[in-house]
């Protein structure tokens, strides 16, 4: 496995060589592998604007009675809970991806939120929040005198 190189000073031993090799060799086996990575729920879209940010969450077949969504700071939580798939006596998963359960997302947004004035729509299995800013948070324009 590990074979020592010839140089013109004699038999030399590269262990960097060796690694560097091995690691090329993993990196070949795995390929084309999918990677079984954990997905947070629900996926969320975050963009902002001057007085706002607006965020997307993808929370198919859940009802809007079994969401709840809180607001402290900058701080934004889902929750909810997705009911499974009712299947009669005698039926069986030939495949089963859609999971079901509580969860929880929370993300940290970009600036401090007037939770006073959140708006939230669901449409078509889709969670839209706006999120003013907070007063305190925007920027002030300072005036500069003289004198």
């Amino acid at each position: 496995m590990f074979w020592p190189t010839h140089s013109r000073w004699g038999w030399d031993w590269d262990p960097w060589a060796e690694l560097r090799r091995l690691q090329r060799d993993f990196t070949r086996l795995f390929e084309g592998v999918e990677r079984g990575a954990p997905v947070d729920f629900p996926a969320v879209n975050v963009w902002t604007g001057p007085d706002d940010v607006i965020v997307t969450a993808e929370v198919p077949g859940i009802e809007p009675k079994n969401l709840d969504v809180s607001v402290q700071g900058d701080t934004l939580t889902i929750r909810g809970n997705r009911e499974p798939d009712k299947i009669k006596d005698g039926e069986s998963y030939h495949r089963q991806e859609r999971g079901y359960g509580q969860f929880v997302r929370t993300l940290t947004l970009p600036h401090q939120v007037d939770s006073d004035k959140v708006e939230a729509k669901y449409e078509k299995g889709v969670l839209r929040l706006r999120l003013p800013r907070a007063a305190s948070d925007k920027p002030r324009q300072i005036a500069v005198t003289t004198g």
